[in-house]
C-alpha cells in the first residue's frame, strides 16, 4: 500500500512538472525571403481578387491560413532583408536602428540588447528553448541575442546565391535552397523539446525564394506545362515557391503528429516584397507584385506589403484583419501571448496585436503613431531616389529626400499607389509629414545626402543625421 502511494506521488509530481513547463505556448516564426504579397495561391485580402497568384500553387500556406488569421495589411519593416531581420529581433524600426540597407557597417548597433525575442521569453520562463536555423543576416552570433541553438551567421551565399546574371537561370536540386535540410533541423528541434516538455521558440528562416532560382526537376516540369496567366509568371520561380511551401507543410505535419497545435503559434511572413521582375531591371511596367506598385528595394507597397499569417490557440479560423501590422510588432505580440508585457514601450517601436488575434479589439498600442519606413540612399536598381514613408490607418505618405516632394495615398482604395491625394488633403499631408520627420529627428536617423550610400561606412564617423 505504501509503495502504491509512493508511486502515485511520483506520477502526480512528474505530471505537475510537465504541466508547469507546458503552460507557456510554443512559437514558430516561418520567415521567408523575397516573397511577395500576391505571390502565393492564398488570397491575402477578401476584397481584392488579384491578391493571390493564379499560377503559383502553395497549398500549405492556404492550410495555415485556414487555421488562423491573415493580415491583409501586413508589412515587413524594410524593403530589404537585413534591416527587416534586425527589426524583428529588437522590435525597433530600421530608421531607429540606423540599419537601413544590406552590407552596412553595424558597429554602431548594440547587439547585446536586453530586449530580443528569446531573451524576453526566457525571462518569462527559463525553460524556454530557443533556436534559429537558416538565413541570419545579422552581424552577431545568434547566441548573443539569446538563441540556444543555431546553425551560424548565414547569409545569401549559404543559400546558393551567386551575385551575377546566372542567378536568374533556373537550376535543379533535390534540396533546393536547402528547404528540406532546414526543415529537418527544425523538426528535430521540435521533437527533442516536445519530448523534454520544454516550451520552445523557433525561427526557421528560409533562403527561398531569393535567387538563385533553384527547384526540384519534377516541380519545374509541372509549371512548364501550365499556361501562364500573367507576363511575369515564371516556371522556375513558381516551382521554388511551391518547394518552399513543402517546407511549411513538413512543419505543420509535425505539429499535428505531436499534438502541438493547441499550444503553438505559427507566424508566417517575409523579410520584404518580391523582386519586381525576373531578371531584375531598372525599368518595368508590370511587376510580380501586382496589384501593388514596384517591389523589393522601394518603400512602395510592393516592397513592404508581404504575406502575414498567424495561427494558434484562440485565433478565429480562416479570418482576416485589415489592421496594419509590421515586423517590429512581432516581439511584443509574442511576449504578450506568452503571458507578459514589454513594460517600457519607449524602448521599442512595435506594439502587441494579441487582442486582434484573439478577437478582443482592433487596437495596437505603439510608442509612436504610425509605421515608419526609411530608405535614405539612392538605389540604382530601384527608384534611384532616397525616400521615407509613414503609414497611419488607411493613409500612406511618401517623402522624397532629394527635393522634399510629398505623395499621399489612400491605400485601402488605391493599393497600386497611382492617385496622389496630397492636394485634396493638405492638412493631413502636413500632419503626416510632421510625424514622419519628428520620428526621424527623435532617433537621429540617417539622413540622405549626395554621395553617401551607407554601404561599408561607419556611421559613427559621420555627422549625417536628422536633427
Amino acid at each position: 500500500m505504501r509503495l502504491i502511494f509512493f508511486l502515485s506521488v511520483i506520477v502526480i509530481f512528474s505530471c505537475s512538472k510537465v504541466d508547469e513547463k507546458k503552460k507557456n505556448p510554443n512559437f514558430i516564426i516561418f520567415l521567408v525571403d523575397d516573397q511577395g504579397w500576391s505571390g502565393t495561391s492564398l488570397q491575402m485580402a477578401d476584397d481584392i481578387n488579384t491578391s493571390k497568384s493564379l499560377y503559383i500553387e502553395t497549398p500549405n500556406i492556404e492550410r495555415l491560413a485556414s487555421k488562423g488569421m491573415r493580415f491583409s495589411r501586413g508589412y515587413s519593416s524594410s524593403p530589404v532583408c537585413s534591416p527587416s531581420r534586425y527589426s524583428i529581433q529588437f522590435a525597433q524600426s530600421a530608421a531607429r536602428l540606423k540599419m537601413i540597407r544590406v552590407g552596412m557597417n553595424t558597429r554602431h548597433i548594440d547587439h547585446n540588447k536586453s530586449i530580443t525575442i528569446p531573451k524576453k521569453l526566457k525571462e518569462i520562463n527559463p525553460n524556454y528553448k530557443t533556436a534559429h536555423f537558416g538565413k541570419w543576416g545579422i552581424d552577431a552570433d545568434p547566441s548573443i541575442l539569446g538563441y540556444d541553438y543555431n546553425d551560424g551567421l548565414n547569409g545569401n551565399k549559404e543559400g546558393d546565391f551567386v551575385n551575377n546574371k546566372t542567378q536568374w537561370e533556373t537550376t535543379f536540386s533535390d534540396d533546393p535552397k536547402k528547404i528540406y535540410s532546414l526543415s529537418k533541423k527544425a523538426i528535430e528541434f521540435i521533437e527533442e523539446h516536445e519530448k523534454n516538455g520544454d516550451p520552445f521558440f523557433l525561427q526557421i528562416s528560409h533562403y527561398a525564394v531569393h535567387t538563385n532560382i533553384i527547384s526540384k526537376v519534377k516541380t519545374h516540369n509541372k509549371y512548364t506545362s501550365k499556361n501562364k496567366i500573367r507576363k511575369t509568371d515564371h516556371p522556375g520561380f513558381a516551382a521554388m515557391n511551391e518547394n518552399l511551401d513543402d517546407g511549411l507543410g513538413i512543419i505543420l505535419d509535425k505539429l499535428e503528429e505531436l499534438n502541438l497545435n493547441d499550444n503553438t503559434y505559427v507566424i508566417y511572413t517575409s523579410d520584404n516584397g518580391s523582386v519586381p521582375t525576373i531578371p531584375a531591371r531598372k525599368y518595368y511596367k508590370e511587376t510580380i507584385n501586382y496589384p501593388l506598385s514596384r517591389g523589393k528595394w522601394d518603400a512602395m507597397e510592393g516592397g513592404i506589403r508581404v504575406p502575414f499569417i498567424v495561427s494558434g490557440p484562440g485565433i478565429k479560423k480562416n479570418s482576416e484583419s485589415k489592421v496594419p501590422v509590421v515586423g517590429y510588432d512581432l516581439l511584443p505580440t509574442i511576449i504578450d501571448l506568452a503571458g507578459s508585457k514589454i513594460k517600457n514601450l519607449d524602448e521599442i517601436d512595435g506594439g502587441s496585436f494579441k487582442d486582434i488575434l484573439l478577437g478582443k479589439n482592433n487596437n495596437i498600442k505603439r510608442s509612436y503613431p504610425g509605421i515608419v519606413f526609411h530608405v535614405p540612399y539612392e538605389n540604382k536598381i530601384a527608384l534611384t531616389r532616397a525616400h521615407s514613408s509613414i503609414i497611419r490607418d488607411n493613409l500612406k505618405l511618401i517623402k522624397f529626400r532629394n527635393n522634399n516632394e510629398i505623395k499621399l495615398f489612400d491605400i485601402d482604395k488605391d493599393v497600386g499607389e497611382k492617385i496622389n491625394i496630397k492636394q485634396k488633403y493638405p492638412v493631413i499631408s502636413t500632419e503626416l509629414e510632421r510625424l514622419l520627420d519628428d520620428f526621424l529627428i527623435k532617433f537621429k536617423s540617417l539622413k540622405w545626402q549626395e554621395g553617401i550610400n551607407w554601404k561599408n561606412v561607419d556611421v559613427r564617423e559621420l555627422d549625417s543625421f536628422h536633427k
